[in-house]
């Protein structure tokens, strides 16, 4: 993730509060993806909305299912999600396992997936990521609200059209984030508070 950090990012869509950039990558044809926005939540509410694993397909762009597989601990999980894709094109799913920190003195969130491609078997009617990386950077702003910095690289594997990864490069971040703005508002997760995070 280290060379994700560098800037070069070029700014693809700025639309309703939501920042969607991509960069080229030395290490891949793909170009990497990074959405910025500001959010009404608390960091906890946030962070439990990124781990509700079994709900999060409600605000995922183009996720058919996802479910979580095993939770080590409160702020570790491993989950398998599929990805509805257009046709001609076989969906594709992945399995990744999510860890959360925070630093103590800004309080700010730092949630990491890794890529676990091997964790399961694969179904012979669709296509396994072989490559993903994404981390999600959420600093405590006044007033209840976070800012969110999520960078994503993925190598969606097989063959893909250029169409559809533009597709994804601006719609999927843009549609998902609109999405995630109104999941946070859920009664669900008003009261929640997570031993481990400080908000």
């Amino acid at each position: 993730m280290t060379s994700l950090a560098q800037d070069n990012w070029e700014l693809r869509q700025d639309k309703e509060g939501i920042k969607v950039y991509t960069k080229n990558m030395d290490n891949s044809a793909f170009k990497a993806i990074k959405t910025v926005c500001i959010i009404d939540a608390t960091p906890a509410v946030l962070t439990a909305v990124l781990l509700d694993i079994n709900n999060s397909a409600e605000w995922v762009y183009a996720t058919k299912r996802a479910v979580l597989l095993k939770q080590p601990s409160p702020d570790e999980l491993y989950y398998y999600s599929e990805i509805a894709v257009p046709w001609p094109v076989s969906n594709r799913d992945f399995i990744v396992r999510l860890k959360v920190t925070q630093d103590e003195r800004t309080r700010a969130v730092t949630v990491v997936a890794d890529n676990q491609p091997k964790y399961l078997p694969e179904n012979k009617n669709i296509v396994r990521v072989p490559q993903s990386s994404s981390k999600w950077l959420i600093e405590p702003l006044p007033n209840n609200q976070v800012k969110i910095e999520y960078i994503l690289q993925v190598d969606p594997g097989g063959t893909v059209p250029a169409w559809l990864i533009n597709l994804f490069a601006t719609k999927g971040p843009f549609e998902s984030f609109k999405s995630l703005r109104e999941q946070v508002k859920k009664p669900v997760y008003k009261q929640v508070k997570l031993a481990f995070i400080k908000n």
